[in-house]
């Protein structure tokens, strides 16, 4: 498989929600809670096992034009799939 064909998901124990106190997103795991940076929530909100990475930074594209969403979005996907955040 190719990490452009890769069709990353939340993994199930893992719950993304948005934080009204703190104005974030989270990811909330068994004994661990993440505080997400605008990007980070924005891509792991679109992994949904349906769309591809390759659709996942085309989507992304229009929201960040001025980022390298092309490099940043597989090394971000695979920084948190060895978390084991992503399957």
């Amino acid at each position: 498989m190719t990490t452009g064909a890769w069709r990353p998901a939340v993994a199930p124990a893992v719950i993304l929600r948005h934080d009204p106190v703190r104005g974030t997103d989270l990811l909330v795991m068994p004994e661990r809670i993440v505080m997400l940076n605008d990007e980070a929530a924005a891509v792991l909100r679109l992994c949904d096992g349906g769309r591809t990475v390759t659709e996942i930074v085309d989507e992304l594209r229009g929201d960040f034009p001025e980022a390298p969403v092309a490099a940043d979005v597989p090394e971000f996907l695979a920084q948190v799939r060895a978390e084991g955040w992503v399957r």
